[in-house]
Protein backbone atom coordinates (compact mmCIF):
# COMPACT_ATOMS: atom_id res chain seq x y z
CA UNK A 1 0.00 0.00 0.00
CA UNK A 2 1.34 3.41 -0.91
CA UNK A 3 1.48 6.21 1.58
CA UNK A 4 1.62 9.93 1.09
CA UNK A 5 4.55 12.07 2.11
CA UNK A 6 2.60 13.26 5.14
CA UNK A 7 1.83 9.78 6.45
CA UNK A 8 5.44 8.75 5.92
CA UNK A 9 6.81 11.74 7.80
CA UNK A 10 4.08 11.91 10.43
CA UNK A 11 3.93 8.12 10.94
CA UNK A 12 0.28 8.22 11.85
CA UNK A 13 -2.95 7.23 10.21
CA UNK A 14 -5.09 8.73 12.95
CA UNK A 15 -5.95 12.38 13.25
CA UNK A 16 -3.34 13.09 15.90
CA UNK A 17 -1.61 16.34 16.81
CA UNK A 18 0.90 16.03 13.96
CA UNK A 19 -1.87 15.45 11.44
CA UNK A 20 -3.80 18.43 12.75
CA UNK A 21 -0.63 20.52 12.46
CA UNK A 22 -0.16 19.31 8.87
CA UNK A 23 -3.72 20.19 7.84
CA UNK A 24 -3.50 23.58 9.57
CA UNK A 25 -0.19 24.16 7.79
CA UNK A 26 -1.86 23.30 4.49
CA UNK A 27 -4.69 25.74 5.19
CA UNK A 28 -2.18 28.42 6.21
CA UNK A 29 -0.10 27.88 3.06
CA UNK A 30 -3.23 28.26 0.93
CA UNK A 31 -4.11 31.49 2.78
CA UNK A 32 -0.57 32.82 2.34
CA UNK A 33 -0.52 32.00 -1.37
CA UNK A 34 -3.90 33.71 -1.79
CA UNK A 35 -2.18 36.99 -0.94
CA UNK A 36 0.31 36.67 -3.80
CA UNK A 37 -2.01 38.25 -6.31
CA UNK A 38 -2.16 40.01 -9.64
CA UNK A 39 -5.52 41.77 -9.83
CA UNK A 40 -7.58 40.46 -12.71
CA UNK A 41 -11.31 40.75 -13.25
CA UNK A 42 -13.49 38.93 -12.39
CA UNK A 43 -11.09 36.22 -11.14
CA UNK A 44 -7.78 37.36 -9.59
CA UNK A 45 -4.54 35.55 -10.43
CA UNK A 46 -3.09 34.10 -7.23
CA UNK A 47 -0.82 31.27 -6.14
CA UNK A 48 -3.67 29.54 -4.26
CA UNK A 49 -3.97 26.75 -6.78
CA UNK A 50 -0.25 25.99 -6.44
CA UNK A 51 -0.78 25.58 -2.70
CA UNK A 52 -3.90 23.44 -3.16
CA UNK A 53 -2.08 21.10 -5.56
CA UNK A 54 1.13 20.82 -3.53
CA UNK A 55 -0.73 20.35 -0.25
CA UNK A 56 -2.92 17.67 -1.83
CA UNK A 57 0.07 15.76 -3.19
CA UNK A 58 1.81 15.97 0.18
CA UNK A 59 -1.09 15.20 2.50
CA UNK A 60 -3.25 12.76 0.55
CA UNK A 61 -7.00 12.96 0.16
CA UNK A 62 -8.18 12.90 3.77
CA UNK A 63 -5.86 15.56 5.16
CA UNK A 64 -5.87 17.65 1.97
CA UNK A 65 -9.66 17.92 1.93
CA UNK A 66 -9.58 18.73 5.66
CA UNK A 67 -6.94 21.43 5.04
CA UNK A 68 -8.98 23.06 2.28
CA UNK A 69 -12.20 22.79 4.29
CA UNK A 70 -10.40 24.49 7.19
CA UNK A 71 -9.22 27.24 4.84
CA UNK A 72 -12.73 27.77 3.45
CA UNK A 73 -14.34 27.73 6.90
CA UNK A 74 -11.81 30.28 8.17
CA UNK A 75 -12.61 32.53 5.23
CA UNK A 76 -16.36 32.04 5.58
CA UNK A 77 -16.05 32.97 9.25
CA UNK A 78 -14.60 36.31 8.18
CA UNK A 79 -10.89 35.73 8.64
CA UNK A 80 -8.95 37.59 5.91
CA UNK A 81 -7.57 34.46 4.20
CA UNK A 82 -9.02 34.88 0.71
CA UNK A 83 -7.32 36.90 -2.05
CA UNK A 84 -6.69 40.52 -1.12
CA UNK A 85 -6.94 39.74 2.60
CA UNK A 86 -10.69 39.33 2.26
CA UNK A 87 -13.06 36.99 4.03
CA UNK A 88 -16.71 36.34 4.67
CA UNK A 89 -19.33 33.89 3.49
CA UNK A 90 -20.35 36.27 0.70
CA UNK A 91 -17.06 35.48 -1.08
CA UNK A 92 -18.08 31.82 -1.29
CA UNK A 93 -21.49 32.76 -2.67
CA UNK A 94 -20.15 35.30 -5.17
CA UNK A 95 -18.83 35.01 -8.72
CA UNK A 96 -15.45 33.58 -7.68
CA UNK A 97 -16.84 31.35 -4.94
CA UNK A 98 -16.92 28.35 -7.25
CA UNK A 99 -13.15 28.46 -7.65
CA UNK A 100 -12.75 28.41 -3.89
CA UNK A 101 -15.23 25.54 -3.52
CA UNK A 102 -13.44 23.74 -6.34
CA UNK A 103 -10.43 23.46 -4.03
CA UNK A 104 -12.28 20.71 -2.15
CA UNK A 105 -12.82 18.63 -5.29
CA UNK A 106 -9.24 19.25 -6.46
CA UNK A 107 -7.87 18.24 -3.04
CA UNK A 108 -9.87 15.03 -3.16
CA UNK A 109 -8.81 14.16 -6.73
CA UNK A 110 -5.11 15.02 -6.36
CA UNK A 111 -4.94 13.63 -2.83
CA UNK A 112 -6.61 10.37 -3.87
CA UNK A 113 -4.11 9.95 -6.67
CA UNK A 114 -1.27 10.73 -4.25
CA UNK A 115 -2.69 8.05 -1.93
CA UNK A 116 -2.15 5.64 -4.85
CA UNK A 117 1.48 6.69 -5.39
CA UNK A 118 1.00 9.30 -8.10
CA UNK A 119 3.14 11.73 -6.09
CA UNK A 120 6.29 9.64 -6.70
CA UNK A 121 7.01 10.62 -10.31
CA UNK A 122 6.86 13.99 -11.98
CA UNK A 123 4.76 12.68 -14.88
CA UNK A 124 2.01 11.16 -12.79
CA UNK A 125 2.07 14.02 -10.28
CA UNK A 126 1.73 16.48 -13.18
CA UNK A 127 -1.29 14.59 -14.57
CA UNK A 128 -2.83 14.55 -11.07
CA UNK A 129 -2.28 18.30 -10.75
CA UNK A 130 -3.77 18.96 -14.18
CA UNK A 131 -6.85 16.94 -13.21
CA UNK A 132 -7.09 18.97 -9.99
CA UNK A 133 -6.78 22.19 -11.96
CA UNK A 134 -9.55 21.08 -14.32
CA UNK A 135 -11.75 20.35 -11.29
CA UNK A 136 -11.19 23.89 -10.01
CA UNK A 137 -11.99 25.30 -13.45
CA UNK A 138 -15.12 23.16 -13.75
CA UNK A 139 -16.64 24.23 -10.45
CA UNK A 140 -15.36 27.80 -10.72
CA UNK A 141 -16.49 28.49 -14.27
CA UNK A 142 -19.86 26.86 -13.61
CA UNK A 143 -20.57 29.26 -10.75
CA UNK A 144 -19.08 32.24 -12.60
CA UNK A 145 -21.35 31.47 -15.58
CA UNK A 146 -24.38 32.14 -13.39
CA UNK A 147 -23.18 35.76 -13.18
CA UNK A 148 -21.66 36.40 -16.62
CA UNK A 149 -22.82 33.56 -18.92
CA UNK A 150 -20.87 30.55 -20.22
CA UNK A 151 -18.86 32.30 -22.91
CA UNK A 152 -17.69 35.08 -20.61
CA UNK A 153 -16.99 32.58 -17.81
CA UNK A 154 -14.77 30.60 -20.16
CA UNK A 155 -13.03 33.66 -21.61
CA UNK A 156 -12.57 35.48 -18.29
CA UNK A 157 -12.36 32.64 -15.79
CA UNK A 158 -10.41 29.92 -17.59
CA UNK A 159 -8.55 30.99 -20.75
CA UNK A 160 -6.34 33.71 -19.17
CA UNK A 161 -5.16 31.26 -16.51
CA UNK A 162 -4.37 28.10 -18.49
CA UNK A 163 -0.65 28.67 -19.09
CA UNK A 164 0.07 29.99 -15.59
CA UNK A 165 -1.93 27.18 -14.01
CA UNK A 166 -0.08 24.58 -16.09
CA UNK A 167 3.18 26.05 -14.77
CA UNK A 168 1.82 25.93 -11.21
CA UNK A 169 0.82 22.29 -11.75
CA UNK A 170 4.33 21.53 -13.00
CA UNK A 171 5.87 23.29 -9.99
CA UNK A 172 3.72 21.28 -7.58
CA UNK A 173 4.39 18.07 -9.53
CA UNK A 174 8.15 18.47 -9.35
CA UNK A 175 8.21 19.31 -5.65
CA UNK A 176 6.85 16.00 -4.30
CA UNK A 177 9.01 13.54 -6.22
CA UNK A 178 11.99 15.64 -5.14
CA UNK A 179 10.85 15.45 -1.51
CA UNK A 180 10.49 11.67 -1.84
CA UNK A 181 14.03 11.42 -3.18
CA UNK A 182 15.33 13.52 -0.29
CA UNK A 183 13.55 11.19 2.16
CA UNK A 184 14.84 8.10 0.42
CA UNK A 185 11.41 7.14 -1.03
CA UNK A 186 10.24 5.22 2.05
CA UNK A 187 7.63 3.01 0.38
Amino acid sequence: MNTTLATTVLRTDRLGAKSVAALLGGAALTALCAQVQIPFYPVPFTLQTLAVLAVSLALGSRLAVAAQATYLLAGAAGLPVFAGFSGGAARLAGPTGGYLLGFLLAAWIVGSLADRGWDRTVGRAFVACLLGTMAIYSVGASVLSLYVGWTAAWMQGVVPFVIADALKALAAATSLPLAWRLLGDRR
